[in-house]
């Protein structure tokens, strides 16, 4: 005989835990590996379970919905003993949902490790349902998984070249076009590397006698500028009133978490046009 103990969902908010004793079952075939093998009960036992079906199905429940440390913890208010490594075995041990090829095939990639190593995600883009995760962003990656998974009638990218070399030979029937984020990313940019570019004309417009003088309108120009010029001239502004203040280069690079060479060229810059 062989005795298991069973963890199970709690009942009126009190932990269950089944004794059971099953069967040892020898075997007499001497070519098989396995010697003996233990009885399993039908809807209360897994080979090397410590938890009852149901409990297992509740915990992915939670896992799925919260992960490994917050699902821990609700795991614990239910009166489950578990730790968040065992949520996340829970997770990588469930079965990939089934999918289909979509009629709308969205491709975009991701990094692991930024500037070192990316891969390609796959959805689908009608219902935001992630498909596979392919390491490499290459046009050989994308063709070959098209060439496994023919049907996609558009592919929806970002405007990479590789991506469009990738389907154009993994699926040459498909039509092409570029997702809504990559579009509003580069008429952001676009935008910003033009107002950049005429920033000197702003600059003439607000000193001119003819410009805006009032406070309102320096802060309306103040507006105008990009996020990044903003930041130099907050710095640079900050930097000088501590040199007036008598502190020194060292001294302010530690208050303001920067180099010190960027703090010198600042101090040496009178202003942003002279620096």
């Amino acid at each position: 005989m062989y005795a298991r103990r069973l963890e199970d969902r709690p009942v009126a908010d009190r932990p269950v835990m089944i004794e059971l004793t099953v069967r040892r079952l020898y075997c007499e075939n001497s070519a098989c590996t396995r010697r003996t093998f233990a009885e399993q009960v039908e809807a209360l036992t897994i080979r090397y379970g410590h938890r009852t079906p149901s409990s297992r199905r509740l915990l992915e429940a939670v896992a799925v919905a919260l992960a490994s440390r917050a699902g821990a913890r609700l795991a614990a208010a239910l009166h489950i003993r578990v730790s968040r490594t065992t949520l996340l075995r829970a997770i990588m041990a469930l079965p990939d949902p089934a999918w289909a090829v979509p009629k709308v095939l969205g491709v975009d990639d991701f990094a692991t490790r930024r500037g070192h190593h990316y891969g390609t995600v796959l959805i689908d883009c009608e219902t935001g349902q992630p498909l596979d995760l392919l390491t490499g962003r290459d046009a050989a990656t994308l063709t070959g998984w098209l060439r496994e998974h023919p049907g996609a009638e558009i592919i929806c990218r970002d405007r990479a070249g590789s991506y469009a070399d990738g389907a154009r030979t993994g699926a040459p029937n498909a039509v092409q076009v570029a997702d809504r984020f990559h579009l509003w990313q580069n008429l952001g940019t676009a935008v910003e590397a033009s107002i950049r570019l005429h920033s000197t004309c702003l600059k003439t417009a607000v000193a001119s006698p003819d410009g805006p003088t009032n406070d309102g309108d320096s802060v309306e120009a103040t507006k105008a500028m990009s996020p990044i010029e903003a930041r130099i001239r907050e710095r640079h502004a900050t930097i000088h009133a501590l040199l007036a203040q008598g502190h020194g280069i060292r001294e302010i690079a530690r208050e303001l978490h920067i180099g010190g060479n960027t703090v010198r060229r600042n101090a040496r810059a009178r202003s942003l046009s002279s620096g």
